[in-house]
């Protein structure tokens, strides 16, 4: 009968957790409605105990943002066209890595570290991903 009990308290602890594991705080909540208004499609998680993601679209760009749990802005990425790529960055990577084709691109603004793009290159079955700033400069 113990046994029984332990499992049951287990099983609503469970479905608590995940019943609510999509729900951000409200300082979350506020601060994602204030910085991105006319988001849809909005879905929330987890990245740790203190950071919480929302991935989203927003004038037909698809977007994740991250804030501390009081609501804090971390970081926005959005997904961009490889056509977007600054066009010292795409020199860059010509140089760098001549035989290289640029796949996807991501432009990532931070509130520590500026704007960095991150990028995904291909050579044959060889893929790696690269990060710089909108000058060309490289981040390592």
């Amino acid at each position: 009968m113990k046994k029984i009990l332990i499992l049951f308290f287990l099983n609503i602890m469970l479905f608590i957790s995940f019943t609510f594991a999509g729900i951000p705080p409200e300082a979350v909540k506020k601060a994602f409605d204030h910085k991105f208004p006319g988001s849809v499609n909005v879905k929330w998680g987890k990245e740790s105990a203190k950071e919480w993601e929302a991935e989203f679209i927003l004038n037909g760009s698809n977007i994740s943002a991250n804030f501390t749990i009081d609501g804090k802005w971390l970081e926005t990425e959005t997904s961009i066209k490889v056509t977007d790529v600054p066009k010292a960055i795409t020199d860059a990577i010509k140089s760098k890595f001549p035989d290289w084709t640029i796949t996807t691109a991501d432009k990532t603004e931070t509130a520590g570290k500026g704007t960095i793009y991150e990028i995904i290159i291909k050579k044959g079955k060889d893929k790696k991903e690269v990060a710089f700033r909108e000058d060309g400069t490289p981040v390592t």
